[in-house]
């Protein structure tokens, strides 16, 4: 799910996905604090499995992951994310980025 921008996911594991990460964060955050390689290190690996996961929301979204380029828009970048991503429907069906993945798991 972190690791690859390739495919899509659902809306609800896309949350499950926002919450593990801010947990991770917190976590990281408490343990390593602010400064630091190694809270840097754990910080980026953090934006990376975010990006990715944001990354192929849009693709179920049928839009190319550059969409997320938003989320640098402070205000507008968190409402997009929080519409477009979390409270819309993914595109039904299969698009050009992959399966449908409600589809697979009723099979």
């Amino acid at each position: 799910m972190f690791t690859t921008p390739e495919g899509r996911i659902e809306r609800g594991r896309w949350w499950i996905g926002v919450a593990v990460l801010f947990v991770a964060w917190l976590i990281a955050r408490i343990l390593f604090g602010t400064d630091g390689l190694l809270a840097l290190v754990v910080g980026i690996v953090i934006f990376l499995a975010g990006l990715m996961l944001h990354i192929k929301r849009c693709h179920d979204r049928d839009k190319s992951g550059w969409w997320c380029l938003l989320l640098l828009i402070p205000v507008v970048g968190f409402l997009w994310a929080l519409i477009d991503l979390g409270i819309l429907e993914g595109t039904p069906g299969e698009n050009r980025y992959g399966p449908d993945p409600l589809a697979r798991e009723k099979v």
